[in-house]
């Protein structure tokens, strides 16, 4: 089954992508709760004039976070926390204070467009995956110190 995608979909595809899922998924989750649309032949002429209207747009998203991206290169991030005498923090880091984080710095990242490799609870180094494009994604580390 064919559908285009209305929005992203971790682990899917990004908004306007066409895919083929499984029928039963696309009938019964994606175009229920609004996260695509079926494949025909109309929709996808509607999808071809709408990305050719976006495609200028895309090209400034794009430009802007290749010049973020550029500008990333060289930060790396301190986020205090809570912990333990062992290292273990009370609770976890999250892309919340990574966000908040970057924004003292001056940078505008989304927190949804942040995600972690691994589960941030102890204090150490560690790596913030940031898609800040669908072509442009860049590795962040940030060091969690106890507070």
């Amino acid at each position: 089954m064919q559908v285009i995608l209305t929005q992203d979909v971790k682990n899917l595809g990004e908004k306007d992508d066409v895919v083929s899922v499984k029928p039963g998924f696309g009938r019964n989750y994606l175009i229920p709760q609004g996260h695509a649309i079926l494949a025909t032949e109309s929709a996808r002429k509607v999808l071809a004039e709408n990305i050719k209207q976006a495609q200028f747009k895309q090209e400034k998203i794009k430009k802007d976070a290749d010049a973020i991206a550029a500008r990333l290169v060289d930060v790396k991030l301190t986020i205090g926390a809570k912990a333990g005498e062992s290292g273990k923090i009370f609770g976890a880091v999250n892309t919340i204070q990574v966000s908040d984080a970057l924004k003292k710095l001056g940078f505008e990242v989304d927190r949804r467009r942040i995600t972690f490799e691994t589960d941030v609870k102890f204090v150490g180094d560690y790596i913030a995956n940031l898609n800040l494009h669908k072509e442009v994604k860049v590795q962040v580390p940030f060091a969690v110190v106890a507070e």
